[in-house]
């Protein structure tokens, strides 16, 4: 009944993949790079997002199973750009430094394109959840 469909895993996967490998290029050599000095916020933020690709990796394989990663992506990214860009919007006072990540934060609609919802209602809304004792 709330089986996922052999496309929709491929779709998921997808997503990872394009997750891994967008992180891979994009902040990877920034990661390994030991001469690169890291202010506190940046580093904490590029050290996330690095574990967060390697969960990725393991999404390749267990697409079903690492879905919280990617329900903890959608998230952040959406409270990010409801909470920090969306106001400034309203108030005609978008900052030209904030542009990027409000692009790289929009890429967040993909993920919930490829998030299976029905699958997700079944097994973390509406299923029992573990016991407590």
């Amino acid at each position: 009944m709330n089986e996922v469909s052999l496309f929709r895993l491929y779709v998921l996967r997808a997503m990872y993949l394009f997750i891994v490998v967008g992180l891979g290029v994009y902040l990877w050599p920034d990661v390994l790079d030991p001469e690169k000095h890291w202010e506190l916020m940046k580093g904490q933020a590029s050290c996330m997002l690095a574990a967060f690709s390697l969960l990725c990796i393991l999404g390749l394989r267990y697409p079903l199973q690492m879905l919280p990663a990617l329900l903890w992506e959608v998230v952040w990214k959406t409270l990010w750009l409801l909470l920090v860009p969306l106001p400034q919007w309203m108030a005609g006072r978008v900052d030209e430094s904030i542009k990027p990540s409000i692009f790289a934060c929009s890429m967040v609609v993909l993920v919930y394109i490829a998030i299976p919802w029905r699958y997700v209602f079944a097994h973390y809304v509406k299923a029992r959840g573990d016991r407590w004792r």
